[in-house]
């Protein structure tokens, strides 16, 4: 995903706490926000030019970082996994107290319905979406056209 979202012109932060998975050896010249991504998104600061993508299958990092994303006016905001961990998400979202108009915000499971098995095709399809996401604003989730 990140060579993709390069090559289509965008400007890349990664951000995991865990050093194993955001580290230069496995993203040699990308740029790293510091930190757990909830507050590292808030410092570095989402506006609408903004596509967050949370990718980590784990919910103590991905929730508190999409509740960021979701109180910013990105224009994208997209989160792995499958339908049942989305409702499962969701469910925390409530429970944290997010309006269900800001929920309805997320594209999940991320990525347009291509039917992509292999990485490389999810990234295609998250490629994809964002780009519907941003050159289409109608097609965002909770748009009012």
């Amino acid at each position: 995903l990140v060579q993709m979202a390069r090559l289509t012109g965008y400007d890349v932060a990664l951000c995991d706490p865990r050093e194993s998975f955001a580290s230069e050896a496995r993203f040699p010249g990308e740029t790293f926000l510091e930190g757990w991504p909830d507050e590292a998104l808030g410092a570095y600061g989402l506006d609408a030019r903004t596509a967050v993508v949370t990718l980590s299958h784990d919910p103590k990092i991905d929730t508190p970082a999409l509740q960021t994303a979701l109180a910013s006016e990105a224009f994208y905001i997209g989160a792995l996994g499958s339908k049942r961990t989305h409702a499962k998400r969701v469910t925390a979202l409530h429970e944290a107290g997010i309006a269900q108009q800001a929920i309805d915000r997320i594209d999940g499971p991320v990525g347009a319905d291509i039917g992509a098995m292999s990485p490389a095709e999810i990234a295609v399809s998250i490629m994809a979406e964002m780009t519907e996401r941003l050159r289409r604003p109608d097609t965002r989730p909770g748009a009012v056209v």
